[in-house]
C-alpha cells in the first residue's frame, strides 16, 4: 500500500540523492551492504539490551539506504540482476536479525511469552511472505501486492518499539499482534494472487 501511494513522493526525493552519491563514485550494492551491516548491527545491539528507542531510531535511518540503492541504480544505469538479488537477500537479512533481536528480548530480558510468540510469527510471516512472491516469479506466477509489505511491516513494528521505548503501556503488544493479523492476511493474499495468475495462464494455453 505505501509502495502505492508515496513511491512518486519519495523518489522525487530520492533520485537526486541518489544521482549525487552515483557521482561521488559510490556502487548501490556497496550502499545496500553499508545499509544491511549497519541495521543488522544496531538491531542486534539496541533491542536485545531494552533500548529500543535509540534501537528504532538507528535502525529506521538505516533502512533509508534500502531506498537509496535503488534510486542510485536508476540514476547511475546500473541495475543489475545480481544487484537485485543482493539487495532481496541483505532485506531477509535484516528482517531476520530486527525481529530475531526483539523475539530474545521478549523472551530471555522480558520474560514475556506471548509477545514473544506473537514476534516470532511476526518473524516466520516475514520470510514466508518473501519467499511466496520469489517462488512464483521463479515458476513464471505474479505475486504482487498485499495488504503489509515490507515498508509496511516495519512502519507497523518500529512504531511499536519506538513508542514502547519512551514509555507508552500498550503500544507494543497492539503492535505486535496488528502485524501478525497483517502479515497473515498478506500470505493469504498472496497465495491468492498466485493462483489466481496459474489460473490465467492456464487458460490462455
Amino acid at each position: 500500500m505505501l509502495n502505492i501511494f508515496a513511491r512518486a513522493s519519495l523518489s522525487r526525493l530520492t533520485n537526486p540523492i541518489g544521482a549525487g552519491l552515483v557521482r561521488l563514485g559510490l556502487s548501490p550494492n556497496a550502499v545496500t551492504l553499508t545499509g544491511t551491516i549497519a541495521s543488522t548491527a544496531a538491531a542486534l545491539w539496541f533491542f536485545p539490551r531494552g533500548d529500543l528507542f535509540v534501537g528504532t531510531v538507528v535502525v529506521a535511518v538505516f533502512l533509508l539506504f534500502d531506498i537509496l540503492d535503488g534510486a542510485m541504480a536508476r540514476a547511475g544505469g546500473r541495475a543489475s540482476q545480481f544487484g537485485g538479488v543482493l539487495d532481496a537477500s541483505c532485506d531477509r537479512l535484516v528482517d531476520g536479525a530486527l525481529l530475531g533481536a526483539l523475539v530474545w528480548w521478549s523472551l530471555v530480558v522480558e520474560v514475556d511469552r506471548t509477545r514473544g510468540l506473537g514476534l516470532l510469527i511476526c518473524l516466520v510471516s516475514a520470510q514466508v511472505i518473501s519467499y511466496v512472491k520469489a517462488r512464483a516469479e521463479a515458476n513464471g506466477l505474479s505475486a504482487d501486492g498485499g495488504l503489509a509489505e515490507r515498508a509496511e511491516r516495519f512502519l507497523v513494528i518500529l512504531v511499536g518499539t519506538g513508542l514502547h521505548g519512551l514509555g507508552v503501556p500498550y503500544v507494543l503488544d497492539v503492535a505486535v499482534w496488528l502485524l501478525v493479523l497483517l502479515s497473515l492476511i498478506t500470505i493469504a493474499q498472496r497465495l491468492a494472487a498466485v493462483h489466481r495468475s496459474a489460473r490465467s495462464q492456464n487458460d490462455t494455453r
